[in-house]
């Protein structure tokens, strides 16, 4: 959710952490500030709202130039978002300023026995009591990685804590538990940010940091110890993308480029899958040939768009492996007492690789003894580290806040996942593999075709932008289809959207069939599944017989449903289970247009986060 920067080295600091902050604005945020170490002091400015209020403020009210200095863009939890509560959050003395992401569970009894010690807390916040800790343990040791290693002992919950102080000018010290924090060592300088996007155009290598670890930056290096002062181990990676990658490219919108951009990251997550011996192969696996061969569940864990992914997963699965496939949410999974074991094999799905609930679920998974296999699209991340095994897409940055292209490179490495357990099991053979294989490597080039025809969708989306309900079927794979073009809806639009399984049309939802209320409908292939391609035809009937407006989606070649289709947009024929990947791209463009059409902000949808790291 929140952003964080921080940089010690010899450029503008101010420059720098503003310049990472506009990086992060995709995360979502209701408030910015920025402190600075100059001249012995410590000087920071915060306003709520966005970026551009910060940015004013600066100018009508300068902060003296320096070369360390820390920012936050701030995702309101305790307290409103007021200038008050925006962070940085400075001690009584105005010496220390303290960043922060995630939940601090115990704040209400720190607060108190700070305010016993006569200590006087201006906001609301859990944040500025570990500035106010802070203080106090640096009084004593003098040092700050010291002071934050003893400060975070006493903390409980998920966070993020990035501080400086003014006695220790060259100096910037992080500390994280389940929130992410990345490192970037550049030459003469070092940054810490919740993303690699803030400080990519200065460097691409980084450094992983692991739980519970605080770590300590000087321009000349970086010091890595857990809380209990022991050094720790880190992984050096370079990050496999640039600064361009991250901007709009001349697209009004990241989510516009970001669906232009679906054939390659399609293709991308493709490469080098098949070894010399022609066997499919995963990024990082630490699960042995023997160990999958006694699984006897798939549970797959996954929030929002990710879960539709795995809900599609589901069908591939079972379908070519024969294993019995369970898709949860991630926020309801530990919660509910699920049966797991050492036959067990829990796939954990996120783009950022940091998402809180679905984490929680690995950790609760692993503690029952099950395996687990992430599919991520963030190297160095949390979910991948903890992870048995790893399939990486990749799609690049995402900046949207609406997934789009995460989603269709998930859909890919689920359909990787799903095939590599047949190949391992021994329930597909190699040349079945191969055939699935180059249907696969066929997509790209459909997407782009799809991609190609879309402007009738953009018109009828400017058409629809006065209704204020819109219903989404599906059947087989179309039905998380139809699920995820309605959230995409009601994320960008602000629509009330719902997806159903078509079949379960007369068991209540056709009560909300109105005159002229728009329909959307994912016919499956009538090749594949010609049973429920007539079944769809049906539902397609009995939903236009009340005056519904029908918009269906229909393979190339389907003439069957010309006869009921208000509207009709056309897809690649594609394999069955594969669908997806062609039928998602109409609904991206269709939310994207009508949420543009009602005036709404696309790359930064209210009241949502890119990445969810609190419970």
């Amino acid at each position: 959710m929140c952003g964080i920067v921080g940089y010690v080295g010899s450029q503008s600091a101010l420059d720098v952490v503003m310049a990472g902050l506009k990086r992060l604005e995709y995360r979502g945020y209701d408030s910015a500030g920025v402190a600075v170490l100059s001249d012995g002091g410590l000087a920071a400015a915060k306003k709520a709202g966005k970026l551009v209020n910060l940015e004013k403020e600066l100018v009508e009210r300068p902060l003296p130039a320096g070369s360390t200095g820390i920012g936050h863009t701030r995702w309101a939890t305790h307290g409103g978002p007021t200038d008050a509560n925006a962070h940085p959050h400075l001690d009584n003395a105005g010496r220390v300023a303290v960043v922060h992401n995630g939940i601090i569970e115990n704040f209400a009894a720190l607060r108190a026995e700070l305010a016993e010690r006569g200590h006087e807390l201006g906001s609301e916040t859990d944040t500025e009591v570990v500035a106010h800790l802070l203080a106090e343990e640096f009084s004593s040791c003098a040092d700050l990685a010291e002071a934050m290693r003893l400060v975070c002992r006493r903390l409980e919950g998920a966070f993020t804590l990035v501080a400086v102080h003014a006695d220790e000018p060259d100096v910037v010290v992080g500390a994280r538990r389940n929130s992410p924090l990345v490192v970037g060592v550049g030459e003469g300088e070092a940054f810490l940010a919740s993303d690699v996007a803030a400080f990519i155009a200065h460097t691409r290598s980084a450094v992983e940091l692991g739980q519970d670890q605080v770590v300590e930056l000087r321009r000349d290096g970086v010091t890595v110890t857990g809380f209990d002062g022991r050094p720790a181990e880190v992984r050096s990676y370079n990050v496999d993308w640039d600064a361009d990658a991250a901007e709009k490219d001349g697209y009004d919108y990241f989510m516009l480029k970001e669906i232009a951009e679906q054939p390659k990251a399609v293709a991308d997550t493709l490469l080098g899958r098949i070894d010399a011996s022609g066997n499919l192969t995963l990024d990082e696996v630490r699960i042995s040939a023997s160990e999958l061969r006694e699984m006897d569940k798939v549970v797959i864990v996954a929030c929002g768009t990710a879960f539709h992914a795995g809900l599609i997963a589901k069908y591939a699965i079972e379908h070519w492996t024969r294993i019995p496939c369970e898709v949860e949410l991630a926020s309801e999974f530990r919660y509910r007492d699920p049966i797991l074991d050492a036959q067990t094999l829990v796939i954990a799905i996120s783009q950022s690789g940091e998402t809180m609930d679905t984490l929680m679920a690995l950790r609760h998974a692993r503690e029952q003894g099950a395996k687990v296999l992430a599919i991520c699209n963030t190297n160095g991340s949390t979910i991948p580290r903890e992870s048995d095994a790893v399939l990486y897409t990749h799609a690049g940055p995402e900046v949207a806040v609406a997934s789009t292209k995460a989603f269709l490179t998930q859909l890919v490495a689920c359909y990787l996942v799903a095939l590599y357990l047949g190949q391992v099991r021994g329930t597909k053979w190699g040349d079945e593999i191969q055939d699935v294989i180059r249907d696969l490597s066929r997509i790209a080039d459909s997407v782009e075709r799809v991609l190609e025809t879309m402007e009738p969708v953009r018109e009828l989306a400017r058409s629809l932008s006065d209704k204020n309900t819109v219903l989404f079927l599906g059947r087989h794979v179309g039905y998380p289809v139809a699920l995820e073009g309605a959230l995409k809806l009601k994320e960008l639009a602000y629509m009330h959207a719902e997806g159903f399984a078509a079949g379960e049309l007369k068991h209540g939802p056709i009560a909300l069939i109105d005159e002229d209320l728009p329909v959307v409908v994912v016919v499956p292939s009538p090749r594949g599944r010609s049973i429920l391609h007539d079944k769809i035809v049906s539902n397609i009937q009995e939903i236009r017989a009340r005056g519904a407006r029908t918009i269906v989606i229909a393979e190339e070649g389907d003439e069957a449903v010309v006869p009921y289709a208000d509207h009709l947009i056309r897809i690649p024929a594609t394999p069955t289970l594969l669908q997806p990947l062609v039928a998602t791209v109409p609904l991206q463009v269709f939310a994207c247009e009508l949420a543009t059409a009602r005036g709404n902000e696309v790359d930064q949808p209210r009241n949502l986060a890119k990445s969810v790291t609190v419970e």
